[in-house]
């Protein structure tokens, strides 16, 4: 699960590290790969498309999917032991599936883009609540990439990163909007591409921190944006303020128990750590970058507890 749960989210590659290492699993298109925390890649899963979102259970499963397939793997022997075709919940010809995430009372909350709906199924693929999003933009490659629930005692709200508006948006179960954040261009001008030559508010996850602010990466912003429920920035990291690090498509987050961050550098090119962590003084305190067993488009990855 995400930091909302009990479970947290990154991206991932071989160490450069400044501190001990993290076990994790990531992914290169289609390979899913197990880490341990000297970043050797003990184990490998082929899925027959590339994730964008990547959970782990309390049972030590985990949680993605291929295309537009829910997928459950064992934890140990990396087979798949549960799937579910989201196709079946909609007559829409084209879909994409960003995000998936597994919820308090059992069930997995699926997001389809070019559909615009969130749903809340079970194993069977019964749908127990949906809701359609706010969409200024619509396009099933654009509409979400990932979607992160905000547990609140037996409730939760949504928090969705809709790329294709450059918009974070909170929903409730119903539907409704209860907070948004509108990406900032900061008065530069949208540049097209994935590297950190590209430009836009192409927003990939949203996190809510336990101060009330939301943490946000920015996708091609190459930036961290924290921003408290006034939408005030109070805190940010741009794409040249690491030392020797340059931000290009930043991805995936998590927050680790000392709170220090975790997210994903994607698309930035060999010689850059595919994950990197901070601390909140921005000293990079961990770096992972592995090219052998991945590449330079590690979309999705995942820290394990220890």
């Amino acid at each position: 699960m995400r930091l909302i749960f009990s479970t947290l989210l990154l991206t991932i590659a071989s160490a450069v590290t400044a501190s001990a290492g993290h076990p994790l699993v990531a992914n290169e298109g289609g390979t899913l790969c197990w880490f341990d925390a000297d970043g050797n890649c003990t184990a490998k899963a082929q899925l027959s498309g590339a994730p964008h979102d990547i959970h782990v259970l309390d049972n030590g499963n985990v949680l993605t999917h291929q295309n537009t397939e829910v997928v459950e793997l064992d934890g140990k022997t990396h087979e798949i032991v549960w799937k579910f075709e989201t196709r079946k919940l909609t007559d829409k010809r084209r879909i994409e599936l960003h995000s998936v995430a597994p919820l308090p009372n059992g069930n997995i909350m699926v997001a389809l883009s070019g559909q615009g709906t969130i749903y809340e199924i079970n194993r069977d693929g019964k749908v127990d609540r949906k809701f359609d999003m706010k969409i200024d933009r619509p396009h099933p490659h654009r509409d979400t990439r990932l979607v992160t629930p905000i547990v609140k005692g037996d409730d939760w709200t949504y928090l969705i990163a809709q790329e294709g508006d450059g918009y974070v948006r909170e929903y409730d179960r119903d539907g409704k909007i209860v907070w948004d954040f509108d990406v900032p261009m900061f008065g530069k001008e949208e540049k097209g591409g994935h590297g950190p030559e590209a430009f836009g508010d192409a927003v990939f996850s949203a996190i809510r921190l336990d101060n009330g602010n939301t943490l946000v990466a920015t996708g091609n912003g190459h930036s961290l944006l924290e921003v408290t429920p006034a939408k005030e920035i109070v805190w940010k990291v741009e794409q040249n303020d690491l030392k020797d690090i340059t931000l290009a498509w930043v991805t995936t987050l998590q927050v680790m128990p000392n709170g220090n961050i975790v997210f994903g550098n994607c698309h930035a090119g060999k010689g850059q750590p595919q994950i990197v962590e901070i601390n909140h003084d921005k000293d990079v305190v961990w770096t992972f970058m592995d090219f052998e067993n991945l590449g330079n488009s590690v979309s999705s990855s995942v820290v394990l507890p220890q």
